[in-house]
């Protein structure tokens, strides 16, 4: 184990997945329809949300981590501590236990060719507080990362206050912050129609790893995009989007103080931005250790070819690689890389993260010669870095005219 911990705090929820498998691609939407039956494979019932796929994915990938969810005393929240429990007993020792309330479920529906839908009901994810983090264990790790706000109402309500209270208790204890996303209820939810601006705003500047998809990265600062986009599903965000647009939106993001932004970008690999060495100053126990070739850097690391089982849980696998390279000293081209790679094993991984490869494992297949996706930056004014296997470009400090502001 590495002596660099972590806590994986957030949405914490019991994924019931049906497996889809057999439905020819395409055909989901044919014959899924009212008052039909449609017969499936086997029903698979495992940890979800934020904690669980990224906490577990850490703990595979040889990170000591501590999870912080919230369950109720039904018979859900037994199934998801007794499948925490199973992986290592320390991971259900910290899971808040709230009686006589529900457990956050997740049906997906993840048919073949077609994008995953959700079924949710947050249950306790909705009454989650700063007070539901003792002191003791945010003293006892180096890096606190927080997941998919926009699903847990009492952390976005108030613009974000909540949140700000937790990412400051963190931020006083010394440890560097992460935080990730979600796309929340866009047909009748209250978060769609939140102010997220305002709440980026109050929280961001106290947060040191940024680690949206692309998507939820243009629901926040373009919203205006993100519904032409909506209005047109042939089209795809991530292959419609231009570097420097990309590029632009990175700027906006390392302005609220930010050291490192990483956007998931599903087929076309990953982006990182990082911020000027004048911004680490502070910036916790979990990055202290990190070179200055983290500094002001700008690197595109393009997808690993994989035969594609499930999707569930991927992006938060990729955010898992990335933490577990940070934590254990790695260069930036090398955690962005095993973020990659962990999010394309998680896909090749039917089970969940409790059967994801470990650090060594996913490092020698890079090692032997993992075969990428095709991705052609030249024409935009990156340099292709053979090297490490990655698309590199000095960052222009400017902000693109296509940005947001407010």
């Amino acid at each position: 184990m590495y002596a660099k911990r972590a806590i994986i705090a957030g949405l914490l929820c019991l994924d019931v997945i049906p497996d889809l498998s057999a439905v020819s691609e395409g055909q989901f939407q044919h014959r899924f329809q009212p008052g039909h039956l449609m017969r499936t494979g086997g029903v698979r019932s495992i940890p979800g949300g934020a904690v669980a796929n990224t906490g577990l994915a850490l703990h595979r990938l040889g990170i000591p981590v501590r999870l912080v969810g919230k369950i109720g005393d039904d018979l859900f929240g037994q199934v998801l501590q007794d499948a925490l429990g199973e992986v290592s007993p320390h991971l259900a020792a910290d899971l808040v236990i709230d009686p006589g309330q529900s457990t956050g479920v997740t049906i997906v529906i993840d048919p073949p060719g077609v994008d995953r839908s959700f079924l949710q009901h947050p249950g306790v994810n909705d009454t989650f507080y700063a007070s539901d983090l003792p002191r003791e264990i945010l003293e006892s790790v180096d890096l606190f990362h927080f997941g998919y706000p926009p699903l847990m109402r009492s952390i976005y309500r108030g613009e974000g206050a909540e949140l700000a209270s937790i990412l400051g208790r963190a931020r006083r204890a010394g440890l560097t912050t992460a935080l990730d996303f979600s796309l929340p209820d866009l047909s009748s939810g209250p978060a769609a129609r939140l102010d997220w601006l305002a709440i980026l705003d109050n929280t961001l500047p106290l947060v040191d790893l940024f680690v949206p998809s692309l998507e939820e990265l243009i629901f926040l600062l373009d919203r205006k995009l993100f519904d032409q986009h909506c209005a047109k599903p042939d089209l795809s965000l991530i292959e419609a989007i231009e570097p420097s647009r990309l590029e632009g939106l990175a700027d906006r993001i390392l302005r609220y103080g930010v050291k490192a932004l990483l956007v998931k970008l599903g087929p076309r690999g990953i982006y990182l931005r990082t911020a000027p060495s004048n911004r680490w100053k502070k910036c916790g126990r979990g990055l202290e250790h990190l070179g200055e070739d983290w500094h002001d850097r700008q690197i595109w690391a393009p997808a690993f070819a994989v035969t594609e089982k499930s999707r569930t849980g991927a992006g938060d696998a990729a955010i898992a690689g990335f933490l577990a390279g940070i934590l254990r000293g790695a260069s930036p081209e090398q955690a962005l890389r095993m973020a990659v790679a962990t999010g394309a094993h998680c896909v090749e991984t039917p089970g969940g993260m409790a059967e994801l490869a470990g650090w060594d494992q996913i490092g020698s297949r890079i090692e032997r010669g993992w075969e990428t996706v095709p991705l052609d930056l030249a024409p935009y004014g990156w340099s292709e870095g053979r090297a490490q296997g990655v698309w590199i470009k000095p960052p222009s400090h400017t902000t693109n005219s296509s940005s947001i502001t407010r």
